[in-house]
């Protein structure tokens, strides 16, 4: 695989993992991440880290900070569009986000969510809204919930050429249906379920599969059970990769936050901070000031 040069503005994390031969964490410069590259990672041993990310600004800061891999989740109900669940987000929103991400990147791998009812109703169906997202949005892969329920689905989208990341454990767009959001896979039951479904959408054709709000030690060895890379959100450090809903990484989310998160940055905070000094500046009259003023 191609190993370019780094450029300067990559961090010492980034070009240590270079120099070691990586190629997702800063390595390939001059191309898009691909599913193979994801593959050939999970062969040598490699972990990866992932995003949340629904608009071209910052798809871009974390394509250039040499994250390999951006989800266009449709997260996005709750932390963008103000709904309680991922329940509403439409076909319609998830296509001009996952467009936005698309043109604001040059390297990521870009994969577009699926959202509830857009694929739940036939095999048919899920293939057409995932054409759209890669014909009209330009995603290079899709990802939907469930495990052995929707394995056949799997299936026709890669029979298709579209490449697809699955979701078990805690699935989102079930949430009224789980009566919440408990940790899945307790209980030898549970937990001989969630490999179930690991084994029939890897056996289905997908590239990854995400693992949320399970137990670490069930995560683990799901992982080793695989040939594909598993994504853990919740599912502790065993997992291949692992992804956060930036605005929760970041520190823009708003009260309480799941356990399994941690705060990067405090960017509510700053942007707050921001916010008021503008104000302050415009009542005392010192902003604009000459240096922003035409003549």
């Amino acid at each position: 695989m191609n190993t370019s040069p780094l450029s300067p503005a990559q961090t010492p994390a980034a070009a240590a993992a270079a120099s070691q031969g990586s190629t997702l964490y800063g390595g390939v410069t001059n191309r898009r991440v691909t599913v193979r590259d994801l593959a050939a990672a999970k062969q040598r041993g490699e972990r990866w880290a992932m995003l949340t990310a629904y608009d071209a600004l910052t798809a871009g800061v974390f394509d250039e900070a040499g994250i390999p891999v951006l989800l266009v989740g449709d997260s996005a109900g709750n932390c963008h569009l103000g709904y309680d669940t991922t329940v509403p987000v439409t076909m319609d929103q998830m296509t001009m986000l996952s467009a936005a991400v698309v043109r604001g990147t040059q390297r990521a791998l870009v994969i577009g969510d699926m959202p509830f009812g857009s694929y739940q109703e036939s095999p048919a169906q899920a293939l057409r809204n995932a054409a759209r997202l890669m014909k009209e949005a330009g995603v290079h892969a899709v990802k939907l919930e469930g495990g052995e329920r929707s394995a056949h689905t799997i299936e026709l989208l890669v029979e298709a050429g579209v490449p697809v990341m699955a979701h078990i454990g805690l699935t989102p767009q079930s949430v009224h249906a789980l009566g919440g959001y408990p940790v899945q896979g307790r209980g030898d039951e549970a937990a001989h379920k969630l490999q179930r479904d690991a084994k029939a959408v890897q056996q289905a054709g997908a590239f990854s599969v995400v693992l949320e709000a399970v137990p670490a030690e069930l995560a683990q060895h799901v992982t080793e059970s695989l040939t594909i890379p598993t994504v853990g959100i919740g599912a502790g450090a065993g997992c291949d990769a692992q992804v956060l809903v930036w605005t929760d990484m970041a520190g823009m989310t708003a009260g309480r936050v799941p356990k399994f998160v941690k705060k990067f940055a405090e960017l509510r905070e700053a942007l707050g901070g921001a916010a008021r000094e503008f104000a302050d500046e415009v009542r005392e009259g010192s902003f604009p000031a000459p240096e922003h003023t035409f003549h």
